[in-house]
């Protein structure tokens, strides 16, 4: 209440009283005045000891009745940031898009810690929680998105990843997000793609040897794939088997993105050579496609063999050069 502004009485401790119910986890706090009483209900959502708190009146408050006796609502002029709240989610609101994130490695910038947000979309409001004395950042903070669609897009792709020698905790900052089990479902579903794309991202780019000037994403990603040992040359020469092959990889592909295309270089009837023979070549429609893509395809066994899954340098591609 201090550190926000919240003690609107003066000096002194805005809570007289305090009853805790250890069995069931919560507690009535009495405050000194009405005016700080609205001002606590500005705290929903704050985080202590790794949970978030949710701040409510007792079921038997009258907002009717205690109109007359002061401010219903916190005052708008609160530093909420103070204690990592995210501006705007005063006046007892639920703030269901507001999004705590934890285990941040502690030297961590603001700038770096935007950028893997930003990744998902663009952010509305970041708040890095840092200690008051030193300025050091405290390990956890809280956003919100533009587009609330991605929140829990972002919280499932991003919680429990290592980050140098850190788990990050990502999860909405209210208890409940308000949705069905079926909605969630669906959620995660959209998210599986964003999770592959995120989670390889970071571990090819050299998270576990971070320094000055790091790029969060060191892979440049692209849009085309290509797939080695994944068929034989002799497989290739017969037209019949030739499409079942086409059609084959097209299907199996086709499930981790939208396909664009499926090159795969057959050898020359004359005797000639061929580049690209025994490769597929995947174009797909975006870089989130083809980056799930090469996350599930990679390691696989086709025919005895494994795939070897890398992106190829798309300029060769469209110019038809399959040689690399």
């Amino acid at each position: 209440m201090t550190a926000i502004g919240g003690n609107s009485a003066g000096p002194g401790d805005a809570v007289v009283n305090v009853y805790i119910n250890h069995e069931k986890k919560f507690a009535f706090v009495e405050m000194r005045t009405v005016e700080e009483a609205s001002n606590a209900m500005a705290l929903d959502g704050i985080i202590f000891e790794g949970v978030a708190v949710r701040v409510r009146r007792p079921t038997d408050y009258n907002p009717t009745l205690a109109a007359a006796l002061g401010p219903g609502q916190p005052s708008p002029n609160l530093n909420l940031a103070a204690v990592g709240l995210a501006s705007g989610a005063i006046g007892g609101a639920e703030g269901p898009d507001r999004v705590f994130v934890g285990g941040l490695p502690y030297y961590f910038t603001e700038t770096q810690i935007k950028e893997l947000l930003e990744s998902f979309g663009t952010l509305h409001g970041f708040d890095l929680v840092k200690d008051r004395d030193t300025g050091n950042s405290k390990g956890y903070g809280f956003c919100v998105y533009q587009d609330p669609a991605v929140t829990d897009i972002a919280c499932a792709a991003l919680n429990g990843l290592k980050m140098g020698d850190k788990t990050l905790t990502v999860r909405r900052a209210t208890a409940s997000s308000g949705q069905s089990k079926t909605e969630q479902e669906s959620i995660l579903a959209q998210a599986q793609q964003h999770i592959a794309i995120q989670k390889m991202a970071l571990q090819t780019s050299g998270m576990n040897t971070l320094g000055g000037g790091m790029s969060l994403f060191g892979e440049t990603l692209a849009k085309v794939l290509c797939l080695t040992e994944a068929i034989t040359a002799d497989a290739l020469a017969d037209d019949e088997e030739y499409e079942e092959i086409l059609e084959d990889m097209r299907e199996e592909c086709g499930k981790y993105g939208t396909l664009v295309n499926v090159v795969i270089p057959r050898p020359d009837q004359n005797g000639g050579e061929t580049p690209g023979v025994g490769k597929v070549f995947l174009e797909y429609y975006d870089a989130v496609g083809c980056a799930t893509a090469k996350n599930a395809l990679s390691g696989r066994k086709f025919g005895g063999n494994t795939v070897n899954a890398f992106y190829y340098p798309e300029d060769k591609y469209f110019n038809k050069d399959y040689s690399a």
